[in-house]
């Protein structure tokens, strides 16, 4: 984001009761009915700064289809388990596996089509 004023960076800063790493959609997905949520935006390079503010009137949830909650949880766990690996050997044999599991997964229901043609 840049400054409106000169075009230089803008860092911004959700609160109040937040962390200060929290994004704007954290703090929207995190807040309660009736609470105010404060975003500060400011440019360090000539001092322009604005502050708004969101009240939360109310909140509606709906729930998604279990099948995809249950993919998005186990592809987010995926994905933080292969961010922590280190060895790039251990990565690729991941890779491969899940190809390899993949190939055969195509080839049974593959197999399994072929039956039903017959």
């Amino acid at each position: 984001m840049e400054c409106p004023a000169c075009g230089g960076p803008v860092t911004m800063e959700v609160g109040p009761n937040q962390p200060l790493t929290a994004s704007v959609a954290d703090a929207l997905l995190a807040a309660d009915e009736n609470e105010q949520i404060v975003v500060t935006r400011n440019c360090w390079a000539c001092g322009w700064s604005e502050e708004r503010s969101v009240s939360i009137d109310s909140i509606e949830t709906t729930e998604g289809e279990a099948h995809a909650i249950e993919r998005a949880t186990l592809i987010d766990d995926i994905m933080s388990e292969a961010t922590e690996i280190d060895n790039l050997a251990m990565l690729e044999d991941a890779l491969a596996e899940v190809r390899h599991l993949r190939r055969l997964e195509t080839a049974v229901s593959g197999s399994a089509d072929d039956a039903d043609d017959e």
